[in-house]
C-alpha cells in the first residue's frame, strides 16, 4: 500500500513541533495563549504556503476538543457548508464545531455571507485560511467578524530543524544512516523560500537516490531551474520585489530594470505585476497621475500575453516608473488618517453629510469656482491635515488652484 508523503506524516500535533511562528504559537504567541484560555474566536489565517495553517488549525481543534470539519474552497460548495451545519448538532459536536475553510479567496461573496449566520449564532467557528491578503479577497462583513493573524515564510534556519527531523524518520523506515551536512539542508531550505512541506518534498525525494549522503548535486537535480534562480544566493521572493521597488523609488532604471529580469526569470509573472502596480501609487503617485493607468495597461497586457513575451509591456513600464517624478504624499496622507481612525477619533460625520435629509449641505458646482466653504472632517478633526502637497510640477500646479479657489470665494451662488 503506498505511504502518506513524509510532510503529512511527520505534521506537528503540537504548538512546540512547529517550525516558526514564534509570534503566534511560541511560548507568548498570541493564538497560543488564547487556545491555552480556551478562547477560540472566528480567524482568517493568511500567508504563504507550507507555513502551518492548517496544520495550527488542527492543533487547535485537538486541543479545545471541538469537532473539525475541512473544505476547500475550490471545490466545496454551499450544500457542503449546509451539511456541515447540518450537523452541528450531534453528540460528537457538544463541544462546539470548528470549521476549517482552505483557500477562501475561492469562495464567491454569496458562499462566504452564507457563513455569517452560523459564525453569529455560534453554530460553528470558522477558522478560514489564504495564501492572499485577505482584506482584498475576504467579504468585509466576515471580516469583521473575524482575528486575523498572518503566518510568515519560515526561515531557513527553523526549516533545517524540520529537515534533520524527516531525516531521522526516513532513516528509521528504512533502517538506514544516511546524512545530509548542514550546508545541503540549508540550500534546501534557502531554495524552497520558507515551504516547509515544499522542503521536506525535496529532502525525501533526494533520499532516495543519495546512497550514504545526501549531497547537493542530488538536491540541485530535483529544483526546478526557476527556483535555483530565484534564491540561488539565499535571497528570497520579497526581498527581489523589495530591491525592485527601491530601485524604481531611487530613480535608478538599471537597477530596476535588472530585478525585473531576475523576478520574471524565476517565472514568478504575478508578483511582479501586483509590486509594480502598487510602486504606481505609492512612489509616483500624484506626481505622474497618468502612471497608475500605465501600470494597469501593461501589467494587463503582460498576463494576457504571458511569458516570455509579458516581459516586454513590463520592460516598458519599470523604465517609465523608475524615470517619473516622484511623490509618497497621497500614501503618507493614507496613513496619518489612519492614524487617527486607530486612535478612535472621527466616529461622528458632520451632520449636513450624514443622508437621507444631508441638511445644511452645500453643493458646490452651485458657487463660483464650484467651491464653497464648509467643513467635511467630523468635528474632532476640524483643521487637521493630512495631504501636503509635493514639490513636483504636478502638485504645485493643484495647489495653486487650490489656494486659488479658496482665497478667491465669495458666499454667493453662481
Amino acid at each position: 500500500m503506498a505511504q502518506k508523503p513524509l510532510a503529512d506524516r511527520m505534521r506537528p500535533t503540537t504548538f512546540d513541533e512547529i517550525a516558526g511562528q514564534a509570534h503566534l504559537v511560541g511560548k507568548t504567541g498570541i493564538l497560543r495563549r488564547l487556545t491555552e484560555n480556551n478562547r477560540i474566536p472566528n480567524m482568517i489565517f493568511f500567508g504563504p504556503p507550507g507555513t502551518g495553517k492548517t496544520t495550527v488549525a488542527n492543533i487547535i481543534a485537538e486541543t479545545s476538543g471541538m469537532q473539525l470539519y475541512r473544505l476547500n474552497a475550490t471545490t466545496a460548495s454551499l450544500s457542503d457548508i449546509k451539511d456541515v451545519i447540518s450537523s452541528t448538532d450531534n453528540i460528537f459536536s457538544e463541544n462546539g464545531t470548528l470549521l476549517y475553510l482552505d483557500e477562501i479567496q475561492y469562495f464567491n461573496k454569496k458562499q462566504q455571507q452564507s457563513l455569517l449566520e452560523f459564525m453569529e449564532n455560534g453554530k460553528i467557528t470558522l477558522i478560514a485560511s489564504t495564501t492572499e491578503n485577505p482584506y482584498y479577497y475576504v467579504y468585509n462583513a466576515l471580516l469583521s467578524r473575524s482575528s486575523v493573524f498572518e503566518f510568515k515564510s519560515v526561515t531557513p534556519e527553523d526549516c533545517i530543524l524540520s529537515l534533520y527531523r524527516a531525516l531521522d524518520i526516513l532513516n528509521k523506515d528504512f533502517n538506514t544512516e544516511k546524512t545530509a551536512a548542514e550546508n545541503v539542508m540549508l540550500s534546501i531550505a534557502r531554495a524552497c523560500a520558507g515551504d516547509v512541506r515544499m522542503s521536506i518534498g525535496v529532502l525525501e525525494n533526494a533520499y532516495y537516490i543519495s546512497d550514504n549522503e545526501i549531497n547537493t548535486d542530488a538536491v540541485t537535480a530535483l529544483l526546478p531551474s526557476v527556483v535555483g534562480h530565484y534564491d540561488r544566493n539565499g535571497d528570497v521572493h520579497y526581498d527581489l520585489l523589495s530591491c525592485l521597488q527601491k530601485s524604481i523609488r531611487g530613480s535608478d532604471p538599471d537597477a530596476a530594470i535588472f530585478y525585473l529580469a531576475k523576478i520574471l526569470a524565476s517565472g514568478d509573472l504575478l508578483s511582479a505585476c501586483r509590486r509594480l502596480l502598487v510602486i504606481a501609487s505609492e512612489d509616483i503617485g500624484p506626481a505622474y497621475p497618468l502612471a497608475a493607468s500605465l501600470a494597469y495597461a501593461c501589467t494587463e497586457s503582460a498576463r494576457s500575453l504571458g511569458l516570455p513575451e509579458a516581459a516586454i509591456p513590463l520592460a516598458n513600464l519599470v523604465i517609465i516608473l523608475a524615470t517619473a517624478p516622484k511623490s509618497n504624499t497621497s500614501y503618507m496622507a493614507y496613513h496619518a488618517a489612519s492614524e487617527d481612525i486607530a486612535k478612535g477619533l472621527g466616529q461622528q460625520v458632520p451632520k449636513h453629510l450624514q443622508s437621507p435629509n444631508f441638511e445644511g449641505y452645500l453643493y458646490p458646482h452651485d458657487y463660483e469656482n464650484d467651491y464653497v466653504k464648509q467643513d467635511y472632517l467630523p468635528c474632532d478633526l476640524i483643521g487637521r491635515r493630512y495631504y501636503e502637497f509635493g514639490i513636483n510640477k504636478t502638485e504645485q500646479a493643484a495647489k495653486a488652484y487650490h489656494e486659488f479657489i479658496i482665497s478667491s470665494f465669495k458666499n454667493k451662488k453662481k
